[in-house]
C-alpha cells in the first residue's frame, strides 16, 4: 500500500513539475491575443459580444492549462533561492545556452529526473519477485533520486567542457586570421566580423556578439570583458586583457594578436601533450576490468579443461 502511494505521489509530482515548465515556457499574451482575435471577429459580424461565450470558445489548453501552469511556475520562481538561480543561470551561459534552458526550467528538469529514477526504482521492486524490507527499498529509491537530481548538473558541466575545448582549439586560427586582417588594413572591430563570418565555430558566435553589443552602443573594452565572462577560459581572459592594453597604451595591435596567436598555439600543443600522457593512465581501468579477465579466460581456459580430463584430475578429487 505505501508503495503505490509512493508511486501515486511521484507521478502527481511529475505532472505538477510538467505543468511548471509549460507556464515559465508559455507566452505571457496569449490569452490576451485570443481575446483581441475573437472580439474583432464578433464585431466584424455585427454579433452581440458575449464574453462568456467567447471565453468557452477559447481551446481547453489555453482556459485551464496554461493558465494553471503560468501560475504555478510564477510560485516555483517565488520560492526558489536566488542563489541557485545565479549559480545555474552561470553555468548555462558557460555552456552556452543548450536548448535555451533558463534557470527554472533546468531546475525543473533535475526534479523530474529525481522522481522519474526514484520512482522506477519503487516501481521494479514492487512488481518484482524479491520482497525486500520497505526500508531498504526507500534508501534505494532515494539514492537514485538523488543520481537523478545530479544527471542535469552532469550533462550541463560536459557541455561547458566540450565548448571550452572547443575554443581553446579555435583561438589560434582565429587570431592568425585577425592578424593578418589588421595587417591588411581592417580595424579590429571589422576583423573580428571577418572572423565570425568565415566560421561557424562558438569562438565565432561570441565574436558576432560583441560585434553586435559594439553596434548597439556598448563600449569595446565592456564588450570583449562581457565575452570573457561569458565563455569562462583563460587563454580568452588573457587575450582581452592584451587588446585591451594595447589599446590603451597605443601598442601595435597586429604585433599584440601575433604574439597572443603564438602564445595560444603553444598553449593549444601543451594541453594535446598533456591529453597524450593521460591516456595509457584512462586506459589501465578498461585493461584490468575487461581486457585481462578475457584474455586469461581465453588463455587458461583449454589448459584447466586438459588438467580435469588429464591424470592430474585425481589430485583435486
Amino acid at each position: 500500500m505505501i508503495v503505490q502511494l509512493l508511486i501515486v505521489l511521484g507521478v502527481l509530482l511529475v505532472i505538477v513539475i510538467i505543468l511548471v515548465i509549460i507556464g515559465l515556457r508559455a507566452p505571457r499574451n496569449v490569452d490576451e491575443d485570443f481575446l483581441q482575435e475573437r472580439l474583432a471577429e464578433y464585431s466584424q459580424r455585427g454579433e452581440e459580444i458575449n464574453l462568456e461565450k467567447i471565453e468557452l470558445s477559447q481551446p481547453f489548453s489555453q482556459r485551464v492549462i496554461y493558465p494553471l501552469a503560468r501560475s504555478l511556475g510564477e510560485l516555483a520562481i517565488k520560492f526558489t533561492p536566488q542563489n541557485a538561480l545565479q549559480s545555474i543561470s552561470r553555468k548555462l551561459e558557460l555552456a552556452g545556452s543548450p536548448a535555451r534552458l533558463d534557470p527554472t526550467i533546468f531546475l525543473a528538469l533535475q526534479f523530474i529526473a529525481a522522481v522519474t529514477l526514484g520512482g522506477l526504482v519503487v516501481l521494479v521492486f514492487s512488481i518484482g519477485t524479491m520482497q525486500w524490507p520497505f526500508g531498504r527499498v526507500l534508501i534505494f529509491a532515494i539514492g537514485f533520486a538523488a543520481l537523478g537530481f545530479y544527471l542535469p548538473t552532469l550533462w550541463i558541466q560536459s557541455q561547458i567542457n566540450r565548448r571550452q575545448k572547443s575554443i581553446r582549439n579555435a583561438m589560434p586560427d582565429a587570431l592568425d586570421l585577425l592578424t593578418i586582417c589588421v595587417e591588411a588594413g581592417l580595424g579590429f572591430d571589422a576583423a573580428m566580423a571577418r572572423v565570425s563570418n568565415k566560421w561557424k565555430t562558438e569562438l565565432s558566435l561570441a565574436f558576432a556578439r560583441t560585434i553586435q553589443e559594439i553596434q548597439l552602443g556598448k563600449t569595446r573594452r565592456d564588450a570583449l570583458r562581457d565575452m570573457a565572462d561569458r565563455l569562462g577560459v583563460p587563454e580568452m581572459t588573457s587575450f582581452v586583457a592584451a587588446v585591451i592594453q594595447s589599446e590603451q597604451l597605443g601598442v601595435s595591435m597586429a604585433k599584440v594578436l601575433r604574439i597572443q596567436a603564438d602564445q595560444m598555439r603553444t598553449r593549444r600543443r601543451q594541453l594535446a601533450e598533456e591529453e597524450a600522457h593521460k591516456a595509457p593512465i584512462k586506459m589501465l581501468v578498461p585493461m584490468a576490468l575487461l581486457i585481462f579477465p578475457s584474455l586469461m579466460i581465453v588463455l587458461l581456459t583449454p589448459a584447466a579443461i586438459r588438467m580435469i580430463q588429464g591424470p592430474l584430475a585425481s589430485m583435486f578429487k
